[in-house]
């Protein structure tokens, strides 16, 4: 009789399931179900399994276990502990700040202790000059005897004339003259250790290390007067006198050289003397 009847007949006939005691065969309970309603029970309790694990994900702790989920937290964790820090160093240096400020009330620091900030400052970049003259002076050294080498085989003053102005390094402009913004000479960006020439010839009448750890020049010239700026490695010093396309210096890392030209106290643009 059940083959005549279809397949949603079939699985709507219920079915009677009892459990009964091995020993006495007595039913201890039975319900009845068909085969539809067992899968959407076990459907029903899928999805409310599935409802109950999400819920936990996402509304409890358990979900900084799974992969992808703490990193949320990873993150808040690692902004807090910056902020700790920062409020540990703040701390600590205002109870610096107040011990010294304790010790100076009291009469504890004598005033040749406190030495100027100015003070502080020179003696800085005096032992910063001092290590880099130190480091740099075999190279130097070295440096100079080749140029000698070189100034013997090429005596510029008798090929080149003295009208000629040299540019002062190889390289592109990348900052030309402004004088209306206050930029009173050109920027050359050049190749690595490229060589820092005079333009013509004179003498060295000022250097000076900068705080960038960089030098600048000044040389003097008939009429002219010509500065060099961010020099990596100074290879001559005041009062040396160079001639027309001898090397002064070397170029900063970076390899930008700033580079002005005076003519009777007047700023004057490079481009228009120098082919460069």
């Amino acid at each position: 009789m059940q083959d005549s009847l279809s397949f949603w007949q079939r699985i709507r006939i219920k079915r009677r399931i009892s459990v009964m005691d091995d020993h006495t065969l007595t039913e201890l309970w039975s319900f009845r179900i068909s085969s539809l309603g067992l899968v959407i029970l076990f459907t029903l309790l899928f999805v409310i399994t599935l409802v109950g694990l999400s819920i936990a994900i996402v509304f409890t702790p358990v979900r900084n276990v799974l992969p992808g989920y703490n990193q949320n937290l990873r993150n808040q964790l690692m902004t807090q502990s910056e902020r700790l820090d920062s409020l540990a160093n703040t701390v600590e240096l205002q109870r610096q700040y107040l011990s010294v400020i304790r010790d100076i009330t009291a009469g504890e620091v004598s005033t040749d202790s406190v030495q100027p900030l100015d003070s502080l400052q020179l003696v800085f970049q005096e032992q910063l000059m001092q290590a880099k003259m130190e480091a740099t002076e075999e190279f130097v050294e070295q440096y100079e005897q080749k140029e000698k080498d070189n100034m013997l085989l090429f005596d510029v003053q008798n090929v080149i004339p003295v009208a000629t102005i040299f540019r002062p390094a190889h390289g592109v402009i990348v900052r030309q003259y402004a004088p209306q913004s206050g930029l009173y000479g050109v920027r050359i960006q050049t190749p690595d250790k490229e060589n820092i020439t005079a333009v013509l010839t004179g003498s060295i009448i000022y250097t000076n290390y900068e705080l960038d750890n960089t030098y600048t020049v000044v040389m003097q010239h008939a009429n002219y007067i010509s500065t060099y700026r961010h020099i990596g490695v100074l290879t001559k010093q005041v009062g040396a006198n160079l001639k027309a396309g001898e090397t002064l210096g070397i170029v900063h890392s970076d390899g930008l050289l700033d580079f002005e030209l005076w003519k009777e106290g007047q700023p004057i643009n490079p481009e228009e003397v120098i082919a460069f």
